[in-house]
């Protein structure tokens, strides 16, 4: 049977479907894992006693985040040491408490899109144990996202991603109508990108929008890239579809290349000398004047 024919059997184009969705699954793992948001394992040796656990590179709501790790040991002693990234400001230490075969100690809270780095220092005896051995860790704080927001976002974003490998497979394959998948790309990802995305920035960073030409937030250029190109795909499908099957290619490739950057890279981030002068001309006006300004706002959130 050529391919042609088995295209256009149902139960392989059902196939197709699994494929692409297993395929989604794999990039969303993938995205994941690598963005700098996943916690940083820790599997250490210090005088012979296991120091193991996750550090943290994000924390969603109120209150500091904690920084544990897990060690039988109590005679290991421990100090985080911090300060806001990016600046060049003084480290600050924070002591960390042994209790039931954990080392824990809690960050300061931060305003969302407020970034720190810190890392561990640890002894027993005359062993001392920085962790990481690197570049210190860096955490992101952000707001909480209500999950009617946040879950059809996922959602609508990883079934548009299904979709687009799903037409990949079509193109591949020389599957005809192959231009009936690209309304079903857009119907996922304008609500899943353009309108349950804003929105989601809006509860995690206090903006709707940090890309460009506002800011440099790759999270909101990848999704305003793929619309674009999915959108020129449509043009295309309608206006010069002598032209379809390249202009999907595109598509598919910068779809694909959006999913292949890790999950938050280059994310909002607050401006610290933005704060500070804030602070400074909220402290010279006075108590009641820096009431009325209310809280720091998106401005600094780039």
């Amino acid at each position: 049977m050529s391919d042609k024919k088995l295209i256009e059997k149902r139960w392989f184009k059902i196939l197709l479907c699994f494929v692409a969705f297993f395929g989604m699954a794999f990039l969303a793992v993938y995205q994941r894992v690598t963005g700098p948001t996943h916690p940083l394992r820790v599997h250490e040796t210090l005088a012979s006693r296991t120091v193991s656990g996750k550090l943290v590179r994000s924390h969603p709501g109120a209150g500091g985040a904690i920084i544990e790790l897990e060690t039988p040991d109590d005679s290991i002693s421990g100090q985080v040491v911090w300060r806001r990234y990016p600046t060049e400001a003084a480290w600050q230490s924070l002591p960390m408490h042994w209790e039931d075969g954990t080392l824990s100690a809690e960050l300061p809270h931060q305003p969302p899109a407020g970034k720190l780095e810190y890392s561990v220092q640890l002894q027993s005896g005359r062993e001392q144990l920085v962790v990481p051995e690197g570049p210190a860790v860096i955490i992101r704080y952000r707001g909480d996202v209500p999950p009617l927001v946040l879950i059809p976002h996922i959602i609508c974003m990883f079934l548009a991603l299904t979709v687009v490998l799903r037409s990949g497979l079509g193109l591949l394959l020389r599957e005809e109508r192959i231009e009936r998948l690209i309304k079903w790309v857009l119907i996922f990802l304008l609500p899943g990108g353009l309108v349950l995305g804003p929105m989601v920035q809006k509860y995690a960073f206090g903006a709707y929008w940090t890309g460009w030409p506002f800011g440099d937030d790759w999270t909101d250029n990848k999704t305003a890239a793929a619309f674009l190109a999915w959108i020129v795909a449509w043009l295309v499908a309608r206006y010069w579809p002598r032209f379809l099957r390249p202009a999907m290619a595109v598509a598919f490739v910068v779809m694909i290349a959006v999913y292949l950057i890790p999950h938050s890279a280059n994310g909002s981030e607050i401006d610290w000398d933005e704060i500070d002068s804030a602070e400074a001309e909220a402290a010279q006006i006075g108590p009641e004047s820096s009431l009325e300004r209310g809280p720091l706002t998106a401005d600094v959130v780039r």
